[in-house]
């Protein structure tokens, strides 16, 4: 039954791409190249309502509780039309927040998703009370944002989100959660039946629409997967959503430090940032999908390690990505605290001169 439905969403994703490309080419829905965008020819967009539809019969065909499958399934639908309004009208900031706070709230209140409390690694428990539920809906809220900042180039959000559905879907399997196993399962089918059409040469996008329902869902497996856990392995799904998360966090940094808004889009991403030092369009896709296995790789290693070997993990990987933030310069050419520290700068800038 399961293998027969993952199929099927897959197929559906498959076959409906195309007919929602025609569709939208006819009424000229398209993302025309502009400053901020890497495509130099108008590329149909819209390609996330083929995700969301093959997503929808996978649901309907899987033995879910309808407690859950209807709070899930209109909370999807409410990020869907969202996405779909801003990738035709070009909503404001604003009014596309309204629609992830209403989206999150109908999981929250309705679907009863929430983190309640953590285990703290030496004993005790914190409740967040009060706080658990605008806690949750941040999270929420927050993710589905990052998967969006890193759909820049062709393919790039759909494989990274592939990429951190499969190894929620492991974790979850490791855990016996079938509930996450058959979610995450139909989510990643829809999702790879629509990456043949998105990767680069993409011959369409997903748009807002597909962005944001993939962050929405993520945001939700992470909360199911790993709810009420250890301080620890609360960690665990950051990791997995490293990439857009560090990228978010980074791109907000990168804004206060030059003192633009934070809604304002910018070409200094991470993929923008790689593009600079040379790696074509799909070099830079396939390089951030190794670096997005590579954070899965240390969630993995992370859940089996002891509270110290944890702890250097964390410490390791910290490094790791302050190295490249400041080699990238992805908050600014002249934060490089490490460099300086290690002489690296300046032996470069010796090199440059000879």
């Amino acid at each position: 039954m399961m293998w027969t439905v993952i199929l099927i969403c897959f197929l559906a994703s498959l076959l409906l791409t195309p007919v929602v490309r025609r569709i939208v080419l006819k009424f000229d829905i398209t993302d025309k190249p502009d400053k901020r965008r890497i495509n130099v020819v108008p590329i149909p967009s819209l390609g996330g309502v083929a995700i969301f539809i093959a997503f929808l019969i996978g649901m309907f065909l899987l033995p879910i509780d309808k407690t859950l499958l209807w709070p899930l399934v209109i909370g999807a639908s409410v990020i869907a039309l969202t996405g779909i309004l801003d990738d035709i009208l070009e909503l404001k900031a604003r009014y596309k927040l309204i629609g992830q706070l209403l989206a999150a709230g109908i999981i929250v209140f309705w679907g009863g998703i929430n983190i309640t409390f953590i285990n703290l690694p030496f004993g005790g428990e914190v409740y967040f009370g009060y706080l658990s539920i605008p806690l949750t809906i941040l999270w929420i809220v927050a993710i589905t944002n990052a998967i969006n900042l890193i759909d820049g180039l062709d393919g790039l959000a759909a494989g990274v989100s592939t990429i951190a559905l499969l190894t929620i879907m492991g974790m979850a399997f490791v855990m016996g959660d079938p509930l996450v196993i058959m979610i995450t399962a139909v989510l990643a089918a829809s999702t790879l039946g629509f990456l043949p059409y998105n990767f680069y040469p993409a011959k369409i996008f997903m748009g807002d629409t597909g962005a944001l329902f993939l962050g929405y869902i993520i945001a939700i497996l992470s909360l199911m997967g790993f709810k009420n856990v250890t301080f620890i392995s609360l960690i665990v799904p950051v990791l997995i959503l490293g990439v857009p998360i560090f990228d978010t966090i980074l791109a907000i940094i990168r804004r206060i430090v030059h003192r633009t808004p934070i809604a304002m889009a910018d070409k200094s991403h991470l993929h923008h940032s790689l593009m600079k030092l040379g790696f074509t369009h799909r070099q830079t896709v396939i390089l951030i999908y190794a670096i997005s296995a590579l954070f899965s790789l240390f969630a993995l290693i992370f859940t089996m390690s002891t509270f110290w070997g944890s702890f250097l993990l964390i410490l390791v990987l910290l490094i790791i990505v302050e190295f490249f933030v400041e080699v990238l310069g992805l908050v600014s050419q002249n934060y490089r605290p490490m460099m300086r520290l290690l002489r690296i700068e300046r032996m470069d800038r010796e090199e440059e001169q000879e």
